[in-house]
Protein backbone atom coordinates (compact mmCIF):
# COMPACT_ATOMS: atom_id res chain seq x y z
CA UNK A 1 0.00 0.00 0.00
CA UNK A 2 2.56 2.59 0.52
CA UNK A 3 4.41 1.51 -2.57
CA UNK A 4 0.67 2.25 -4.58
CA UNK A 5 0.65 5.93 -2.33
CA UNK A 6 4.69 6.63 -3.09
CA UNK A 7 3.99 6.43 -6.81
CA UNK A 8 1.10 8.71 -7.25
CA UNK A 9 2.91 11.46 -5.56
CA UNK A 10 5.67 11.05 -7.57
CA UNK A 11 3.06 11.48 -10.59
CA UNK A 12 2.12 14.38 -8.92
CA UNK A 13 5.59 15.90 -8.78
CA UNK A 14 5.71 15.16 -12.60
CA UNK A 15 3.22 17.71 -13.47
CA UNK A 16 4.38 20.67 -14.95
CA UNK A 17 2.35 23.90 -15.22
CA UNK A 18 2.93 25.65 -18.53
CA UNK A 19 2.76 29.74 -18.64
CA UNK A 20 -0.31 31.10 -19.52
CA UNK A 21 -0.70 32.60 -22.41
CA UNK A 22 -2.05 36.26 -23.15
CA UNK A 23 -5.74 36.10 -24.03
CA UNK A 24 -5.67 39.52 -25.68
CA UNK A 25 -2.52 39.65 -27.29
CA UNK A 26 -2.45 37.21 -29.62
CA UNK A 27 -5.94 36.95 -30.69
CA UNK A 28 -7.89 38.83 -33.56
CA UNK A 29 -10.95 40.92 -32.92
CA UNK A 30 -12.76 39.20 -35.55
CA UNK A 31 -12.63 36.08 -33.41
CA UNK A 32 -15.15 36.90 -31.25
CA UNK A 33 -18.73 36.17 -31.43
CA UNK A 34 -19.31 39.70 -29.45
CA UNK A 35 -17.55 41.69 -31.59
CA UNK A 36 -19.78 40.61 -34.56
CA UNK A 37 -22.65 41.52 -32.64
CA UNK A 38 -21.24 44.94 -31.62
CA UNK A 39 -20.69 45.63 -35.40
CA UNK A 40 -23.71 43.57 -37.48
CA UNK A 41 -25.95 43.48 -34.45
CA UNK A 42 -29.70 42.30 -36.22
CA UNK A 43 -31.47 43.83 -33.83
CA UNK A 44 -30.58 47.76 -33.76
CA UNK A 45 -28.57 49.56 -36.57
CA UNK A 46 -26.12 51.04 -34.79
CA UNK A 47 -24.41 54.60 -35.85
CA UNK A 48 -21.17 54.29 -36.34
CA UNK A 49 -18.65 54.13 -33.51
CA UNK A 50 -21.62 55.20 -31.46
CA UNK A 51 -19.69 54.18 -28.18
CA UNK A 52 -16.52 55.68 -28.84
CA UNK A 53 -18.03 59.06 -28.57
CA UNK A 54 -17.49 60.64 -24.93
CA UNK A 55 -20.58 62.09 -24.44
CA UNK A 56 -23.10 59.74 -22.47
CA UNK A 57 -26.10 61.80 -23.81
CA UNK A 58 -25.44 61.40 -27.48
CA UNK A 59 -24.71 57.57 -26.93
CA UNK A 60 -28.20 57.52 -25.01
CA UNK A 61 -29.55 59.63 -28.08
CA UNK A 62 -28.12 57.63 -30.76
CA UNK A 63 -29.38 53.74 -29.25
CA UNK A 64 -32.63 55.86 -28.09
CA UNK A 65 -32.71 56.53 -32.53
CA UNK A 66 -31.45 53.36 -33.33
CA UNK A 67 -33.91 51.00 -31.58
CA UNK A 68 -37.22 53.07 -32.14
CA UNK A 69 -36.31 52.93 -36.19
CA UNK A 70 -35.88 49.09 -35.56
CA UNK A 71 -38.73 46.79 -36.78
CA UNK A 72 -35.97 44.00 -35.89
CA UNK A 73 -35.96 43.70 -32.19
CA UNK A 74 -38.23 42.05 -30.10
CA UNK A 75 -38.44 43.70 -27.24
CA UNK A 76 -39.45 47.19 -26.47
CA UNK A 77 -36.86 50.19 -28.28
CA UNK A 78 -35.80 51.20 -24.60
CA UNK A 79 -34.94 47.29 -23.52
CA UNK A 80 -33.38 46.83 -26.99
CA UNK A 81 -31.35 50.12 -26.57
CA UNK A 82 -30.39 49.37 -22.86
CA UNK A 83 -29.38 45.81 -23.66
CA UNK A 84 -27.18 46.73 -26.59
CA UNK A 85 -25.54 49.35 -24.15
CA UNK A 86 -24.76 46.74 -21.25
CA UNK A 87 -23.73 43.91 -23.74
CA UNK A 88 -21.27 46.16 -25.16
CA UNK A 89 -20.24 47.57 -21.81
CA UNK A 90 -19.71 43.85 -20.47
CA UNK A 91 -18.14 42.66 -23.66
CA UNK A 92 -15.61 45.22 -23.65
CA UNK A 93 -14.83 43.98 -20.05
CA UNK A 94 -10.73 45.14 -19.48
CA UNK A 95 -10.43 46.43 -22.78
CA UNK A 96 -12.41 49.36 -21.51
CA UNK A 97 -10.15 52.30 -20.21
CA UNK A 98 -12.02 53.69 -16.66
CA UNK A 99 -12.48 57.16 -18.30
CA UNK A 100 -14.22 55.13 -21.51
CA UNK A 101 -16.87 52.89 -19.18
CA UNK A 102 -17.12 55.87 -16.48
CA UNK A 103 -19.02 57.87 -19.86
CA UNK A 104 -20.58 54.24 -21.07
CA UNK A 105 -22.15 53.62 -17.55
CA UNK A 106 -23.38 57.48 -17.50
CA UNK A 107 -25.13 56.81 -20.86
CA UNK A 108 -27.25 54.21 -18.93
CA UNK A 109 -29.15 57.19 -16.49
CA UNK A 110 -29.13 59.64 -20.09
CA UNK A 111 -30.99 56.30 -21.90
CA UNK A 112 -33.31 56.22 -18.91
CA UNK A 113 -34.15 59.91 -19.43
CA UNK A 114 -34.44 60.01 -23.31
CA UNK A 115 -37.29 56.96 -22.53
CA UNK A 116 -39.04 59.30 -19.65
CA UNK A 117 -38.23 56.69 -17.07
CA UNK A 118 -36.32 58.53 -14.57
Amino acid sequence: MSERSNSSNEGANLMVRRPRKSKVSGRSSKRYWSGNVTRQSNALDLESKVFKSGNPHRIALSLKRSAERSRRRKGTPYQSAMSMLNFYINRAGRRLSGKEKSVLERAKPELRKAFGRH
